[in-house]
C-alpha cells in the first residue's frame, strides 16, 4: 500500500447515526425518504414525500444529515446510493438505507465513491440473503474495508473522479440518446414503408388469408417441467424484442405426441399472446434452432403461405408502428400489467398485400436497414461499456493509490 494509507473498516471510519420515531410529534412535517426515492442512474436523491408524524410508516427512523452517504442495503447490488443534500438535513430515511456519516478527518465523498468499486460491489452481492427481498445488514456494510489515504490526498481524489465521473455521465447520456436513436431509425424506416400507397400497397387482406396453417397455441406445461434434460421448450423470451433467440430455452422430460401441433417448423412465424402490455404481440421467426423444439402456450405459432406472402414481409409489417397499434388496441386482460390476443385478434389483423415481388424487394431494403441499425447499436452499447469499465478503471486506480 501506499506510503501514508491505511487499511480500516468503515465501521471504524464512521460516527454512529441516530433513530427517531416521527410519530411522537403526529403533526410535525417531514421529508421522507424511501428506498425508491434515490436514482441508481444519477446516483441522487430524485424525489421525496412531505408527510406529517402521524403519516409516517414504520420504516421512517433514520435521522439523516447534509452530507452523509446513504446506501440501500435492500437489493444492495442496485446501487441506490447518495449523498444527502443541503435541503434535506435533519431529515429522515427509511432503515432500508444503512446511514454513512464520516468522522472528522474523512472527506464524506471519499466514502461515497468507495460504495462503487468492484470489491465493495462484489462483497455486497455474495453477502446479501433472501430469495425475493435479497438484503445485507448494517453490520455486513460496517465490515468493509476501505483504503484511507491522508484527508488532503481524499479531497485530491474525489476532484479527479468528481470531474472525471461528469465527462463519463455525458458521454453515456450521448451514447445512450445514439443508441434510442438506431432504434427510431429503423422504426422509422417501417413506418415509412409500410404507410405508403402506391402499387397496390393499400390493398389489404386479413392475416388468415396468407396463412397456410392457422395460429395455434404452444404446448401448456405441467407446473414444473424444467429438468435440464430432454425437449427443449422456446421461452416467452425466445420472442420478445422482435429477435428470435434460440437459447431461451426450458428443457422438459415430460412425455410428448409426435404428431402433436405444437411441434415447431422451420420459418414459421412466432408471436407472444400473453404479456405486459408494451410487450403482447411480438414477433419472430423460428431459424430451425434449436432442432426438434416445441414453443410454450404463451406463444402461437402459425406458418405463411409461400404462394401469397414472404414470411419476413409479414414478420416485418407486424412489427411496424402500424400493426403494433392495432395489436395493441386489441389486446385484453383485466391486470393493467399483463395483457392477451387470441387467434380472432391475430386472424383478424389487416395486412398489406403488394406482388411478391414487391415484397421481395421491401425485406431486402429492410433487412439492410435492420442489419445497419445493429451495427450501430453494437458500436453504442460497446461505448457504453467500454465508459462503464472506464469508470471502474479510474476507481481501482484511486483506491489502490495510483490516481
Amino acid at each position: 500500500m501506499k506510503a501514508g494509507w491505511h487499511t480500516k473498516t468503515l465501521g471504524d471510519v464512521l460516527v454512529k447515526t441516530e433513530t427517531v420515531n416521527p410519530a411522537q410529534l403526529p403533526e410535525n412535517e417531514f421529508d421522507y425518504i424511501d428506498v425508491s426515492s434515490v436514482s441508481n442512474e444519477t446516483f441522487e436523491i430524485v424525489e421525496t414525500q412531505r408527510l406529517k408524524g402521524q403519516d409516517a410508516p414504520s420504516r421512517a427512523r433514520k435521522l439523516v444529515k447534509a452530507n452523509d452517504v446513504i446506501f440501500a442495503t435492500i437489493r444492495p447490488t442496485l446501487k441506490r446510493i447518495a449523498i444527502v443534500p443541503e435541503n434535506l438535513d435533519n431529515q429522515v430515511c427509511s432503515t432500508g438505507y444503512f446511514v454513512l456519516r464520516p468522522k472528522p478527518g474523512i472527506d464524506h465523498r471519499f466514502v461515497f465513491y468507495s460504495l462503487f468499486t468492484a470489491s465493495f460491489q462484489e462483497s455486497m452481492e455474495a453477502l446479501q440473503k433472501g430469495a425475493s427481498y435479497p438484503a445485507v445488514t448494517d453490520g455486513d456494510v460496517r465490515a468493509q474495508q476501505i483504503p484511507l489515504p491522508p484527508l488532503t490526498e481524499q479531497r485530491r481524489i474525489v476532484s479527479i473522479l468528481g470531474e472525471a465521473f461528469d465527462g463519463i455521465v455525458t458521454a453515456k447520456a450521448n451514447a445512450e440518446k445514439n443508441l434510442r436513436n438506431a432504434h427510431a431509425i429503423f422504426e422509422s424506416c417501417l413506418r415509412s414503408v409500410f404507410s405508403r400507397g402506391e402499387n397496390g400497397w393499400r390493398r389489404e387482406t386479413h392475416l388468415s388469408s396468407v396463412l397456410s396453417e392457422q395460429p395455434r397455441n404452444g404446448w401448456s406445461p405441467p407446473l414444473e417441467f424444467q429438468t435440464g434434460a430432454g425437449v427443449p421448450v422456446l421461452t416467452l423470451s425466445s420472442v420478445t424484442g422482435f429477435e428470435y433467440d434460440g437459447a431461451r430455452v426450458k428443457m422438459s422430460s415430460v412425455p410428448t405426441r409426435s404428431e402433436a401441433h405444437y411441434w415447431l417448423k422451420s420459418d414459421e412465424l412466432l408471436i407472444t399472446r400473453s404479456n405486459t402490455p408494451e410487450l403482447v404481440g411480438h414477433v419472430a421467426i423460428y431459424d430451425g434452432n434449436p432442432v426438434k423444439a416445441i414453443c410454450c402456450d404463451l406463444i402461437m405459432k402459425m406458418t405463411v403461405n409461400p404462394s401469397k406472402a414472404l414470411t419476413r414481409f409479414i414478420y416485418y409489417y407486424l412489427r411496424s408502428p402500424e400493426a403494433r397499434a392495432h395489436i395493441m388496441s386489441r389486446a385484453h386482460g383485466a391486470s393493467s400489467t399483463m395483457k392477451k390476443i387470441g387467434k380472432q385478434v391475430v386472424q383478424g389483423i389487416p395486412v398489406p398485400l403488394p406482388p411478391l415481388s414487391e415484397q421481395q424487394s421491401v425485406v431486402l431494403m429492410l433487412d439492410a436497414y435492420q442489419q445497419e441499425a445493429k451495427r450501430l447499436e453494437s458500436i453504442y452499447q460497446r461505448k457504453l461499456a467500454a465508459l462503464d469499465e472506464l469508470k471502474q478503471s479510474l476507481l481501482h486506480q484511486a483506491f489502490s493509490g495510483a490516481l
